[in-house]
């Protein structure tokens, strides 16, 4: 381990002694149901007291808190969230700690919502009540990222605690609904939560995630025309039943082959990234077991690079790309050139990437490594609130966590001593970012 001073030093040897609050507040946010809505009619579980619990911690060092539920996206919002989502009962967390003046702002956010405990009888202890076992703190949400969020609150608190006054201003942000449609970033930034740069705890294992893949979705719906499925039908064009689900086949055999030359297109390698991605998930179709099928849906997930995305960020090509792509194999068949297949796009995260040589990568991977902790440069083929920060709320983010790999898991957990060393590394990365 190698500091840069002796008060450096201290602050890392406060939060070494902080273990305990640690394990404490992260078992603590574990407990809460935080479970991340299935639909919009989904109620709200223990957001309220979460948010609670987090801005006691940080109004007791001197933080300004805000906490509030946000309005409903709107038809606007740049991520096509629903526009009438409600946030009843799940209020967004904003806490401002003012810097002596002089320095760069910080941004420090996490989402507090977590995925289903499902199946939660394959679970060997409670999800919802934390256990260390083997050196790992076990829970739904530990790694994912409620540890993380504790790590940075006990970082504050161990500045704090030194008595370190940074110079420019830290915020600490935490959001809901990142894990079903992003809407908690989204509310953020519209509030005007923003900074000079940003740390997003998700578990990136010490790695600096500089960029992801954006994610957009539709529905693919083809129709075809109902009939008995025991009697004799005559050709479709003097009326005769249409089976929807076989329609269906050639356009997801049209979207296989477009996924595959997406795979070995060479304008589509990325250094971080995996290629952009098209596939189906969920599919369906008619609605009895013996009349002819008359629509089959098609749920298509899909990630595109940066790159692909539009001045705005958005997928506008990408969408354009599929739908045409399609359009093509549809006009093949009799039936669909008549009746084409209808599209409903449903969402579009942004995707992200900031230069490996930017200033928060450079600053947070040197103080994961001078806690003894060697982050690399790294990208996510997923999506996070980070990329929502960097895109739209003008506070270009890293994501930079304790250990990965653990989470949505059945028995997830995160390493006690990620957890340690990631609250160290968090600490140092504000003073030199923020100034002291």
């Amino acid at each position: 381990m190698t500091l840069r001073s002796e008060l450096e030093e201290r602050v890392v040897d406060a939060v070494r002694e902080s273990r305990p609050d640690l394990i404490a507040l992260t078992s603590e946010l574990v407990s809460y149901d935080t479970t991340a809505r299935h639909s919009p009619d989904d109620p709200a579980r223990d957001e309220v007291k979460l948010q609670a619990a987090l801005e006691r911690r940080l109004r007791a060092l001197g933080a300004t808190t805000e906490v509030w539920e946000p309005d409903a996206p709107g038809p606007d919002n740049p991520m096509e969230i629903a526009a009438d989502l409600s946030f009843a009962g799940r209020p967004q967390l904003l806490a401002r700690i003012f810097g002596a003046g002089g320095g760069r702002s910080l941004l420090l956010n996490g989402h507090i919502d977590a995925v289903d405990v499902a199946p939660r009888e394959e679970w060997s202890s409670d999800p919802l009540r934390a256990e260390v076992r083997d050196g790992r703190l076990y829970g739904r949400g530990s790694n994912d990222m409620k540890g993380g969020l504790a790590s940075f609150v006990v970082a504050l608190e161990a500045l704090h605690r030194v008595g370190v006054r940074l110079r420019g201003d830290v915020l600490f942000c935490a959001d809901t609904d990142e894990e079903s449609s992003g809407a908690g970033g989204w509310a953020c930034v519209a509030h005007g939560v923003g900074a000079d740069a940003g740390l997003c705890a998700e578990a990136s294992d010490f790695d600096a995630w500089t960029a992801c893949r954006g994610s957009t979705s539709a529905l693919l719906r083809v129709r075809g025309r109902a009939g008995h499925v025991e009697m004799p039908q005559p050709e479709w064009r003097d009326g005769g039943a249409v089976n929807a689900i076989e329609k269906m086949f050639p356009l997801l055999d049209a979207l296989q082959r477009l996924q595959a030359e997406w795979r070995t297109s060479s304008h589509l390698q990325h250094l971080l990234l995996s290629p952009p991605g098209v596939l189906p998930t969920t599919i369906k179709g008619g609605s009895f077991m013996y009349t002819y099928p008359e629509y089959c849906e098609a749920f298509i997930a899909v990630q595109y690079l940066p790159g692909q995305a539009d001045e705005h960020g958005k997928a506008t090509a990408v969408r354009k790309g599929i739908m045409d792509w399609v359009a093509a194999a549809a006009a093949a068949d009799p039936w669909l050139a008549e009746n084409p297949p209808a599209w409903t796009w449903l969402s579009d995260f942004p995707p992200r990437e900031l230069a490996a040589d930017h200033e928060i990568v450079t600053t947070t991977l040197a103080s994961a490594k001078d806690v003894g902790r060697e982050g690399r440069v790294a990208g996510l083929d997923s999506w996070d609130d980070a990329a929502t920060f960097t895109r739209f709320g003008g506070t270009p983010t890293i994501s930079f966590g304790p250990g990965g790999r653990h989470a949505h898991a059945v028995d997830e957990f995160v390493p006690v001593e990620d957890l340690v060393d990631h609250c160290a590394a968090s600490a140092l990365a504000m003073m030199r970012w923020c100034g002291v």
